[in-house]
């Protein structure tokens, strides 16, 4: 029901073109700083499956891809601002990881919302993001940028 970590780290690696190294994990926290939340639905318009990037993982991931420098992913989290380019470039991963999602459940998903740091989360999406079951949590370390938190949930 939930892409496996191979699946995750080949996404990372040929999205950002670069070596990705994926652990386990733990849930991505839903506190300070806020991750980025991704909602996906099937064909018949029922939310399937939600991403939880951390704000770390959205800022390294979203700074790799358009090789912005690692500093601006630092200071983003710093500050805990997540900057418009690095937001819209997570939003690119948080769609691309549709189709694994779908393979995984074996229907098609499409992406629905991605919510940023800022944004306010629909009380649906976070009750997905917290279930416990139907989950997978890693670590993946960008080389070069360095490491954040995903989490990957399927609605049960």
């Amino acid at each position: 029901m939930i892409p496996d970590r191979k699946n995750i780290k080949d996404l990372f690696e040929g999205l950002l073109g670069r070596d990705v190294e994926i652990t386990e994990g733990k849930p991505v926290d839903i506190g300070i700083p806020k991750p980025v939340i991704a909602s996906y639905a099937d064909d018949g318009q029922r939310l399937r499956a939600v991403a939880v990037l951390s704000f770390g993982l959205a800022a390294r991931a979203g700074a790799a891809i358009a090789l912005v420098p690692k500093g601006a992913a630092d200071a983003a989290e710093e500050d805990r601002l997540m900057p418009d380019n690095l937001f819209e470039n997570a939003s690119e991963i948080c769609n691309v990881l549709a189709a694994p999602f779908g393979d995984a459940l074996g229907e098609h998903l499409r992406l629905v919302g991605t919510y940023a740091p800022t944004d306010p989360v629909p009380a649906h999406v976070l009750t997905i993001a917290a279930q416990l079951a139907a989950r997978e949590d890693v670590e993946l370390e960008i080389a070069g940028y360095g490491t954040g938190g995903l989490s990957l949930i399927a609605a049960v």
